[in-house]
């Protein structure tokens, strides 16, 4: 008799958090947190965020999962602050002090220097830095006292420009790169090609992708709507140990965003109802209309008030690659 598998805990919700991680919280634990809290039964994030960075932390649930890479690849705005006079270990507070100088920097000096660290560039990422190096993470072997050599490499930084000069020791920055970029490496490289030093002591992510900073959410926002929807212990409950759990999830559930929200750079390919039916059946389907493309490398198809599938357009023709079978 086949064994039956066992039924995944949790509730099967399917969509994106966009996530204001407050500072000294790692990605993995606002991950764990957010899946308490949802008590969902799949999660992820798109992208990593520092312990000591805040900002955006997208986090998907259920089929949102599966449209992470497409966010990831997406650009990314950061605003920094780098305080000049100071080099460390780890290019950021966390770290010693490694190399410094007296010497500032005038705005018109750095303003200068910006156009050297924009467009397609070569950058060696931190030491410190989740980059794996033979299986290990690098800032695991430069927290055990290992010399970490990382390879330069290539990224794109779309635009770097100066936000604000609140006094010589610190400049503030916002950056629009693509996946890989280091805030930290330009902060360390500029520094050293300033003659003056530099690091990070404050970084916030305000967008990725296809959401800004509009979609953000707090996550005491989060808590407190958890507890609207806890449910009310008696006395004797309360006195035998019980603990309230959430049992109203509806306050939670509407900050949740669609997950094709994450597709918005791709060509949206509409179903009907039939259509929809035999896309989830893994059939291609024609599409029709003047402005249909015959071609297209990524496209999704939305029908039933949902994302259905990813696919490509060939020869006119909506040909999934992955379906989208989730309910919620």
């Amino acid at each position: 008799m086949a064994r039956r598998g066992k039924k995944p805990k949790g509730r099967p919700i399917n969509g994106w958090i966009i996530l204001d991680k407050p500072k000294g919280m790692g990605s993995t634990e606002a991950v764990s947190k957010l899946k308490w809290l949802y008590f969902a039964q799949k999660a992820g994030h798109a992208g990593t965020l520092d312990p000591l960075a805040s900002g955006m932390l997208p986090i998907a649930f259920g089929d949102a999962t599966k449209t992470v890479p497409f966010v990831m690849d997406g650009r990314k705005v950061y605003r920094f602050t780098v305080r000049w006079g100071a080099e460390t270990t780890t290019d950021d507070t966390e770290g010693p002090v490694v190399h410094s100088s007296e010497t500032r920097p005038s705005e018109a000096e750095i303003e200068a220097r910006l156009a050297d660290y924009t467009g397609e560039i070569e950058q060696v990422p931190p030491s410190f830095s989740a980059i794996k190096i033979a299986g290990e993470r690098a800032y695991d072997l430069a927290r055990e006292g290992e010399m970490v050599e990382i390879a330069a490499r290539t990224v794109i930084v779309h635009r770097l420009e100066i936000a604000d000069c609140p006094d010589a020791d610190t400049t503030v920055f916002e950056a629009e790169c693509g996946k890989g970029t280091y805030v930290r490496a330009i902060a360390r490289d500029l520094g050293r090609d300033l003659g003056c030093y530099g690091h990070v002591i404050e970084l916030r992510r305000v967008s990725v992708g296809a959401f800004g900073e509009d979609d953000l959410v707090p996550l005491d926002e989060l808590e407190a709507a958890a507890e609207e929807g806890r449910e009310e212990l008696d006395a004797e409950a309360i006195e035998a140990g019980a603990k309230a759990r959430v049992v109203d999830f509806e306050p939670l559930d509407e900050y949740l965003v669609a997950p094709e929200v994450a597709l918005a750079d791709l060509y949206e390919v509409a179903l009907t109802d039939d259509q929809a039916g035999r896309v989830l059946s893994g059939n291609a389907v024609l599409l029709r209309g003047r402005d249909a493309p015959a071609f297209c490398d990524e496209a999704y198809a939305t029908g039933h008030g949902r994302l259905v599938a990813l696919g490509a357009i060939e020869e006119g023709a909506f040909k999934p690659k992955r379906v989208f079978g989730g309910k919620g």
